[in-house]
């Protein structure tokens, strides 16, 4: 799929956790997708993961908290 025809992105902050998971590709600045080894992709929002950009689920043991949803 290229820009031109892909579906919009969607990303949803989940209260104290990652900032967007689901089906979605990551790509390097040079177009190549990044495999994030898994099947559940979950982007890190605490900044804390050991997999950046990918969460890995430190957020929970170290205590994380953010609100999630529209915080307009």
């Amino acid at each position: 799929m290229n820009e031109t025809t892909a579906a919009p992105a969607t990303i949803t902050p989940y209260e104290d956790g990652p900032l967007v998971r689901g089906a979605f590709e990551i790509r390097s600045p040079d177009g190549e997708i990044i495999d994030p080894g898994r099947g559940t992709v979950a982007l890190c929002r605490c900044g804390l993961s050991a997999v950046k950009p990918f969460c890995d689920g430190t957020h929970k043991v170290r205590g994380f908290r953010a609100a999630g949803g529209d915080q307009r």
